[in-house]
């Protein structure tokens, strides 16, 4: 992997779930060759509030554990998640098996025993994925490497919440987005008033050159198509 691929993963937060100490060691000490923020559980519980605090982008999961193993795990965070990246490592090849776990809308499996060869292949997949702009809706095409908006190739400027709220309703397309899951991710530790959050709408809508954000009557909003 070159520098510039090192570099972009770097100050991404990651998860790894695993329940033998040393098998869990030997992950977190090479992950942290690639990232600054690793955080480790031992069972899908206590992976699932470590998610909850920290917010991963990648979470790096055994199945077969102990106290909520990690399919429990990807069924709770897949509920209200669609954007986190999970990366699974079993021990299965069989097919059928692994086709019920795609269904969980799983991004990445690696066949144990994990090596860094297979560790750096799921790495670079995630960063391709990156590297593809979002089509919100046609014409409009939100860069997530660039951090740009795009309208029939002319740049429309926004702010740094304005963009994150557009992806926030890309990943829950075919669902909504509630109050409380943006008040979380967009306004983080502080309080989100109603009028902050109207007035939050209104400007971004005025901003956007086509309508695509809808609202979900006293539940939310979701992205229009």
């Amino acid at each position: 992997m070159d520098n510039k691929a090192l570099e972009k993963l770097k100050n991404i937060p990651i998860l790894c779930v695993e329940d033998e100490d040393g098998i869990r060691e030997v992950i977190v000490n090479t992950l942290k060759y690639y990232f600054n923020d690793v955080y480790e559980a031992r069972n899908g519980n206590e992976g699932y509030e470590i998610y909850q605090d920290y917010h991963p982008k990648i979470i790096i999961s055994d199945i077969q554990m102990q106290d909520c193993n990690g399919i429990e795990l990807v069924k709770k965070i897949r509920k209200n998640d669609l954007s986190t990246t999970i990366i699974m490592l079993t021990a299965h090849s069989n097919e059928d098996y692994l086709m019920d776990l795609i269904n969980l809308n799983i991004n990445h499996f690696i066949l144990k025993p994990l090596n860094s060869k297979k560790l750096t292949e799921s790495l670079l997949k995630y960063l391709q994925k990156q590297a593809e702009p979002i089509i919100l809706k046609e014409g409009l095409l939100l860069d997530l490497e660039k951090r740009e908006l795009y309208y029939n190739n002319d740049v429309i400027v926004l702010r740094k919440r304005e963009k994150d709220f557009l992806e926030l309703l890309y990943n829950k397309k075919g669902a909504f987005v509630s109050y409380c899951e943006i008040e979380e991710v967009l306004w983080c530790e502080k309080e989100m008033t109603t009028h902050a959050l109207k007035s939050f709408i209104k400007e971004i809508r005025a901003k956007l050159p086509i309508t695509i954000i809808k609202n979900v009557h006293q539940e939310g909003y979701t992205l229009e198509v």
